[in-house]
């Protein structure tokens, strides 16, 4: 059997009671590689004016995080992405969830392997 080198979240955020701007949303993934512990390398975001949503990705040691909202539809697409044994994507999602105040999610959990040598 391959060992598995990370779990891949891809989640839909519906209903989000809270979009965070710019500032609000760098603290929101910081926080979300803290409770998933990863080692945060940098975030980068990008707002699109008026009521336009963000885009952005938290890159990690252990892979990544990214973002992307839809403020007019109450809707966010995340991606998780983490890598090691002490990682903990669950609890970043969680993070996220909780910091946009989603009250549906759909979940997809992926198994990331290289497949067999043989």
């Amino acid at each position: 059997m391959t060992p598995a080198h990370g779990v891949h979240l891809i989640a839909e955020l519906d209903g989000c009671e809270r979009m965070p701007d710019l500032v609000a949303m760098q603290a929101l993934l910081t926080a979300a590689a803290a409770a998933g512990h990863a080692r945060l390398l940098t975030v980068e975001l990008h707002a699109f004016g008026g009521t336009g949503g963000i885009a952005g990705v938290a890159l990690l040691a252990e892979s990544h995080i990214s973002v992307h909202t839809w403020p007019e539809y109450g809707y966010a697409a995340v991606d998780v992405f983490m890598c090691g044994p002490a990682a903990d994507p669950e609890a970043a999602l969680a993070v996220l969830v909780e910091g946009l105040a989603a009250r549906t999610v759909r979940t997809e959990r992926l198994t990331r392997s290289a497949g067999s040598s043989a």
